[in-house]
């Protein structure tokens, strides 16, 4: 069984060719996406650009939830002397605040966030242009199959020589290249009619003029209405932390009262207190004085 194993091992090796592997006649080349990506100027820098979005985001979670921590402890510290109502309210603001923070992390991070949306985007045109790349050096070359070494194909084994990546990246520098050529090109021959025409100025179009206003009004008024809702989740919050403030200061106003009158009523009781202890120890002194008396009247008659 082993011998037989080796014999078709030893087949499928010798089957391979200078330039494609072959496998039952088919010619065979692999690429590997991961590798095209990192060495693209345009995509690096794009994927630079939205890591630090990405880290601006996560710093502002960060804040809330620290802003939202710092609420909770407060509190902690001061429901004992807070009313159920206000308490109740308190946790209310924290709880929408943490809905809040958990729909931004999802507009963010979520599946279908920002984040992987514009990632998604940034690759989307580079994977095109690999993919039409791929499809012209197949042609060019006669391969079978051209896989991706980076996707979810299992690869136990890739020689380098049937890696077509550097190929596909030459194929994109070059378009990049030519790209800026023609893009210079395009420049100097738009300076030179500017410079020609000189203050002739183009005629407006009404439609496209009537469309840019319409969809300026559109902007406009969407902004208002986002400004007014805006404007009134913040009236609502300092209406609330307003009354909370209130009744906030109520209750420690109500609190020094009470504190107060019991000081006063214990400082009565204590004077109350002084006064009888004085009245006792003032009849024990007239007592003592009127048997001082008596006892020396009685003597003087004997």
């Amino acid at each position: 069984m082993k011998t037989k194993v080796l014999f078709l091992l030893t087949m499928l090796l010798t089957l391979s060719t200078v330039h494609a592997q072959r496998v039952n006649g088919a010619r065979v080349g692999y690429i590997d996406m991961e590798y095209i990506l990192e060495n693209v100027d345009t995509y690096q820098e794009a994927n630079t650009q939205l890591e630090a979005k990405a880290q601006r985001w996560k710093n502002e979670i960060q804040k809330k939830q620290n802003a939202i921590d710092q609420m909770k402890k407060n509190l902690s510290a001061e429901r004992v002397l807070l009313t159920k109502e206000l308490v109740d309210e308190r946790e209310e603001e924290i709880e929408i605040l943490e809905q809040e923070l958990q729909t931004y992390q999802q507009d963010r991070f979520g599946p279908f966030g920002s984040l992987m949306v514009q990632r998604q985007n940034m690759v989307k045109p580079i994977q095109d242009q690999v993919l039409n790349i791929v499809q012209d050096i197949a042609k060019k070359k006669r391969y079978d199959f051209v896989f991706d070494k980076s996707a979810d194909v299992v690869m136990l084994y890739s020689a380098q020589k049937f890696d077509i990546s550097d190929q596909v990246l030459r194929v994109i520098n070059r378009d990049k290249k030519r790209k800026g050529r023609e893009e210079k090109i395009r420049e100097k021959k738009s300076s030179k009619s500017k410079f020609e025409d000189g203050d002739t100025a183009k005629e407006p179009d009404p439609e496209a003029e009537a469309k840019k206003e319409a969809a300026a009004a559109k902007k406009e008024e969407r902004q208002k209405l986002l400004d007014e809702r805006k404007k009134k989740r913040l009236e609502e919050r300092e209406a609330k932390k307003k009354a909370y403030e209130e009744k906030r200061k109520k209750l420690i106003a109500d609190r020094e009262a009470k504190k107060k009158a019991a000081e006063e009523k214990r400082k009565k009781r204590e004077e109350e207190k002084r006064k009888k202890a004085e009245e006792r120890k003032k009849k024990q002194e007239e007592k003592e004085n009127e048997n001082e008396e008596n006892g020396e009247g009685a003597g003087g008659g004997q």
